[in-house]
């Protein structure tokens, strides 16, 4: 670790803020599928509805995602940072005071425009910041910030929803807007930012040499999106809906717990991604993690028994969770810097875009043919992944221009 330790504090700040920043926002987006079984009660929602919610906070945050993108690369990295951690805490809190389908569904809208903000310019600062050499070991323990917060969602679900209720597990949501005040007075644009000479148009990433990488890397994200957020945002649901409806049977207790153990294959996952794509390289690592997860995860879904899902857990976070750490860097090497915050958060949204309908698509199949063949038909989409991050290139070493 001595990489981390004899970083410089320009470094490691921007690393903390980009992880706090990361983690924030991911247990801001499981609050609502872990209290999804309640919430689906109280406002006599099935599961499509619940899933096209779900699927309508994706594509504000893909919106949302292009948009400070765009703005990390006029304003940025940082302020466009704290701009995106102020909406999606504030209107996450909001979700707690909503009392009907339309108001929840406006707030999910709106806290989704900030969450949709914040992985391009935090992706951005840190690659930025760091060396060639330690790029993907930087991102990676940013990237593992987000299992953090998954498991940290999970832990205040169920501590506090058994006696105050759903509600309160969101105003918990709007903490992460504190943060902010150390982010504006502690964190420096990184240097080769305040350096460029000018910013490119939107138009230049689908233009010449960048065409490729845009096509491929947009492409590449939205199937694995797609995979992604259909497996982990029904998995909760999975494990609580009683076993005669297709599901496991466990108590909102034991889904917290199953869900917290399962982080730690995240977390290990992420940090090992970045490790293994210093060594190996980016390319080869990402497709062999989707390769595994697409195996995985029909594997979980017809698992039985609540030791099997609990030792399987861990090893489908591990893959199916961990790539993630490969598109940040990934991406951040594919784009120069005068515009790498826009084609980052161009990218990663489109897929958002795309892959946005997996909630309500994976609801959808569950309604009609059961959870289990719902979550297995999830491996298609980390296949197709796969199989389209063969078209990149490698970019070990790459140094950013």
């Amino acid at each position: 670790m001595q990489w981390l330790t004899g970083a410089t504090t320009t470094q490691k700040r921007a690393l903390l803020t980009t992880s706090l920043g990361w983690m924030l926002d991911s247990m801001d987006m499981m609050l609502f599928s872990l209290v999804l079984v309640d919430l689906q009660k109280d406002m006599h929602m099935s599961a499509a509805t619940s899933g096209l919610l779900m699927s309508l906070t994706l594509i504000s945050a893909a919106i949302g995602g292009i948009f400070f993108g765009w703005l990390a690369d006029k304003i940025g990295r940082t302020h466009a940072l704290i701009f995106s951690m102020l909406i999606y805490s504030v209107f996450t809190a909001c979700c707690g005071l909503a009392h009907t389908v339309l108001q929840l569904g406006i707030f999910r809208f709106l806290l989704g425009l900030g969450i949709g903000g914040e992985w391009a310019a935090g992706g951005a600062l840190v690659a930025e910041t760091w060396p060639a050499e330690h790029r993907g070991k930087a991102i990676g323990i940013a990237q593992a910030s987000w299992a953090l917060g998954y498991a940290l969602g999970a832990a205040i679900t169920a501590l506090i929803m058994p006696h105050f209720g759903w509600r309160a597990v969101f105003f918990v949501g709007v903490f992460p807007a504190l943060i902010t005040l150390w982010i504006r007075r502690s964190v420096k644009e990184p240097e080769i930012w305040r350096q460029k000479a000018s910013t490119m148009p939107l138009r230049s990433i689908f233009q010449g040499k960048l065409r490729r990488a845009t096509i491929i890397t947009a492409s590449m994200n939205a199937a694995s999106l797609f995979a992604w957020w259909g497996l982990f945002t029904w998995i909760p649901r999975f494990l609580s809906l009683p076993i005669a409806q297709g599901g496991r049977g466990l108590s909102i207790v034991q889904t917290s717990a199953w869900t917290i153990i399962m982080q730690f294959g995240t977390f290990a996952g992420y940090l090992s991604f970045g490790y293994l794509a210093d060594s190996f390289g980016r390319k080869r690592t990402y497709i062999a993690f989707l390769t595994i997860a697409a195996v995985m995860v029909p594997i979980y879904a017809h698992a039985h028994g609540a030791a099997m899902l609990l030792l399987l857990g861990p090893v489908v976070g591990f893959f199916g969770t961990g790539f993630f750490s490969g598109f940040t860097v990934i991406a951040s090497e594919a784009f120069p810097t005068a515009v790498r915050g826009t084609a980052m958060g161009v990218v990663y949204n489109l897929g958002r875009f795309l892959g946005a309908g997996s909630p309500y698509i994976i609801g959808y199949i569950s309604d009609r043919s059961g959870i289990e063949l719902a979550l297995s038909s999830i491996s298609i989409a980390f296949f197709v992944a796969a199989l389209i991050a063969t078209g990149l290139k490698e970019t070990k070493s790459h140094a950013l221009t």
